[in-house]
């Protein structure tokens, strides 16, 4: 069982140097946390993923579209389609879940 919270995972955001901390890996799917500082640098992935924010505020782009987004906001963003959060408060920081490929297995880590 994973019992992750946001204090945990922001101890593991520590631990690991990184804006992206991977908290479990099952052959499923990933699930993580990200918190960027000052610019969300993200590059289309090859997996789907499902954002959940934690905390902060700011707005969200994917495919062309810009949306605000606050805590609790869920955000589902395709394989491959270019995202990005923008013009985020400094206590920005969200759960991240990347889905299983097409063929049911989880292929390699993500970069975010």
């Amino acid at each position: 069982m994973l019992n992750a919270t946001i204090q945990s995972a922001i101890l593991r955001l520590g631990e690991s140097a990184s804006d992206y901390a991977q908290l479990m890996e099952d052959g499923r799917f990933d699930l993580g946390f990200y918190q960027p500082v000052d610019t969300d640098p993200q590059t289309p992935h090859a997996r789907d993923e499902l954002y959940i924010v934690a905390k902060g505020s700011g707005r969200f782009v994917c495919a062309g579209e810009t949306k605000g987004f606050g805590p609790g906001d869920v955000f589902f963003v395709s394989a491959g389609v270019e995202h990005r959060f923008v013009d985020f408060t400094d206590d920005f920081a969200t759960w991240v879940i990347f889905f299983a490929n097409s063929k049911g297995r989880v292929s390699g880590s993500p970069s975010l």
